[in-house]
């Protein structure tokens, strides 16, 4: 069997009793690492499993992933997922070359950051498509991500973006060179996030969201140290200090949002005067 097991978002202790059962029974125990991070190390994940731990990183889970699932016919072979398995990443190309394998499959879910967002105070249902904001290069500034927050924004609804994490990554020198040299992680904040987004409204000019927008930027979602700050994108731009380290992810607010989001989301304000004047101005005067 391959198991997909969900670790959730915070720590070791975050797996569920099932999920924790199969890491220690199965044969082989993969970590996949590079589209989410836990906020612990591998080996504090390795000693409370009581089990080694291969971290399968990009090329190995999308090119070797033969060497997953080698004999899972006949054994258990766990792969971990932060978060959950389908969540806001989704494996379906390593399930695929599973099932042409006639290997069983059987997920094990977690929390992710698509229903925890909601400890924001913002309604899950009113959220629509979700987005990844990438960073942006001298050279490439991709804006896909717009047309999607333009439909929901369209509707009313909250926009949940991921925000891009670098983890390791190789330069283009190195990369044309041909060395194995992995540039050190980055994670993007919530600060450059709301810089890229107001850039790129800058050259759309559509007016989908502008510097006195409402967004609530998130770090460490679902930890012992979560974080929420709630504000304008432009008061966001310079509030990474408050918000602290990685991960974070960044919503902007849709034009359905109830008073009771209002009230919730307001604890976290950066300044509660220039939150209510906002939301009595966007929200209140339509």
């Amino acid at each position: 069997m391959l198991y997909l097991v969900g670790l959730g978002l915070s720590d070791e202790t975050d797996i569920t009793v099932r999920g924790l059962e199969i890491v220690k029974r199965a044969s082989r125990v993969y970590l996949e690492a590079y589209t989410s991070i836990l906020l612990v190390d591998q080996s504090v994940l390795e000693a409370y499993y009581g089990r080694s731990i291969v971290v399968a990183d990009r090329e190995m889970v999308e090119s070797n992933s033969d060497e997953i699932l080698r004999g899972a016919q006949t054994e258990d072979v766990a792969f971990l997922v932060v978060g959950d398995p389908f969540g806001a990443t989704t494996h379906t190309d390593l399930v695929l070359r599973a099932r042409e394998l006639s290997i069983p499959i059987q997920t094990i879910p977690n929390a992710s950051i698509m229903s925890a967002i909601g400890g924001c105070g913002l309604q899950l249902y009113n959220f629509g498509q979700t987005v990844s904001m990438v960073f942006f290069l001298d050279n490439w500034r991709p804006a896909s991500f717009y047309d999607r927050i333009k439909e929901n924004r369209t509707i009313g609804l909250h926009t949940l973006v991921l925000l891009d994490i670098k983890v390791k990554e190789q330069s283009l020198e190195n990369m044309a060179r041909g060395k194995r040299i992995y540039e050190p992680p980055r994670y993007m904040t919530v600060g450059q996030c709301a810089q890229q987004m107001l850039e790129v409204e800058e050259d759309k000019k559509e007016g989908v969201y502008g510097p006195d927008s409402l967004a609530i930027g998130a770090a460490r979602v679902g930890g012992r140290t979560e974080k929420f700050v709630a504000g304008t994108l432009k008061q966001l731009c310079d509030a990474d200090d408050l918000l602290g380290p990685p991960l974070h992810s960044l919503v902007l607010l849709g034009s359905r949002a109830h008073e009771l989001e209002r009230d919730y989301a307001r604890e976290f304000a950066i300044d509660k005067n220039v939150w209510d004047k906002t939301w009595s101005e966007q929200y209140e005067t339509k």
